[in-house]
């Protein structure tokens, strides 16, 4: 793999010892690759937050980096940690994890790494241009960036995120690249796919059959569109969320709607003949619905919610109060206007709890007890049950706030 000068010196120690380190394990994985060539990024998202996932050892490797004093030389943020920095305590999050929690972010912080702490940074002002090369890690932040954005980023581990931040480069390959970006197949969609859920459940059964495609698999997706209106995001988002999920999908193409399938269509597909059709949605229903027994949370936002996702849940609670726990996540820029547009007091007053910095998939869920919860989110409902041996209900937005109102879940 070929350096540049100024990279080589980077590796030679010129921007100290953290930044050699970066070049080094960026220089690593390019030969694994097969790169010959870095490329510049324009900002980081960095993964491995939550102590519940990186535990002690990854704290360790975290702190070690930290004290060599180097920082990010482009614009990084972190993803979701473990725990509502602010309400920690009223939300039961175990003291003890809280306190490991805050020296994870200390040492990112001290690597210059920013506690935006969550996965849709697009929502809070980090929005990447078309075309735009960055270095993002958490899987629905790239699979949006790559699809919805038409900005140009491989999934990073956290280490390959950290690396890129002090670095400013990442290797050039995979998606990154023209031909890395084509599709391996048709998806060919012949029933109805009216919202989030049924996103995620779409999501889902496409990532399942792509998973064993070359690069996690890149789908054309024909024969559906989003909504138009203000969750037309939100659909975008939960669609790419449960597929990059279920399948390690980095990147579709959607007909008509995503950048490259509306300005390069035809060169996309060219030669193009492996199709997989979906004909039902049951089936991802019936795979992301595990849940038995009383509801103890409902819980929405994985992805975390937009403004849009939040005044939706205002509107169907309607002055309602939820009977049982109620948590929404968002970034913490995004609670900010939701406190400064009056719809943060409407959600407290109807008892919902907009939990910032966090989400359910990396909150210690089990630790404080919980077995059962609904969402609408098709990526939460695919990990919960592994990561945290916990049952979902899954379905609609509407269905997850009726269960919060009436403390059951009622099927479509």
């Amino acid at each position: 793999m070929k350096l540049t000068g100024e990279e080589t010196a980077i590796l030679n120690g010129q921007r100290g010892a953290g930044a050699a380190k970066a070049m080094g394990i960026l220089q690593a994985l390019g030969r694994i690759a097969n790169a010959t060539e870095m490329v510049p990024v324009g900002s980081v998202q960095v993964s491995g937050v939550s102590y519940k996932n990186i535990g002690k050892y990854g704290l360790a490797f975290l702190e070690e980096w930290a004290a060599m004093g180097s920082r990010a030389v482009v614009p990084a943020f972190m993803n979701p940690g473990g725990a509502d920095r602010q309400r920690w305590a009223q939300l039961g999050i175990p003291a003890e994890f809280v306190e490991r929690q805050q020296r994870v972010q200390a040492a990112l912080e001290a690597l210059g790494i920013a506690p935006l702490l969550s996965c849709t940074p697009y929502h809070a002002g980090c929005t990447p241009s078309c075309g735009e090369h960055v270095a993002w890690a958490e899987s629905s932040a790239v699979i949006y960036a790559n699809s919805v954005l038409g900005a140009r980023t491989n999934r990073e581990g956290g280490p390959s995120a950290i690396a890129a931040a002090l670095a400013g480069r990442t290797p050039k390959h995979t998606l990154h690249t023209d031909e890395g970006r084509l599709p391996t197949r048709f998806v060919t969609v012949r029933c109805g796919v009216a919202h989030m859920a049924d996103a995620g459940a779409l999501g889902y059964l496409i990532g399942k059959a792509l998973a064993r495609d070359r690069n996690g698999g890149i789908p054309f997706i024909r024969g559906v569109t989003p909504p138009d209106g203000p969750l037309r995001t939100s659909w975008l988002k939960s669609l790419g969320a449960a597929m990059a999920a279920s399948g390690s999908v980095g990147l579709y193409h959607l007909e008509g709607v995503t950048p490259e399938a509306k300005d390069h269509g035809a060169d996309l597909v060219r030669g193009l003949t492996q199709e997989t059709a979906i004909e039902s949605l049951r089936e991802g229903y019936a795979a992301l619905g595990t849940g038995r027994g009383p509801v103890e949370l409902v819980t929405m936002g994985c992805p975390h919610a937009s403004l849009e996702d939040l005044a939706r849940v205002v509107e169907l609670l309607d002055g309602r109060r939820a009977k049982i726990p109620f948590w929404v996540s968002a970034a913490q820029p995004v609670r900010e206007q939701a406190e400064a547009q009056g719809l943060l007091a409407k959600l407290s007053a109807c008892g919902v709890e907009l939990v910032a910095d966090t989400c359910m998939v990396v909150a210690p869920l089990k630790d404080m007890g919980l077995r059962t919860l609904a969402t609408n989110a098709g990526k939460a409902a695919f990990y919960l049950p592994s990561h945290h041996g916990i049952g979902v209900y899954y379905g609609t937005t509407e269905q997850c706030v009726e269960a919060a109102v009436t403390g059951r879940w009622n099927e479509a």
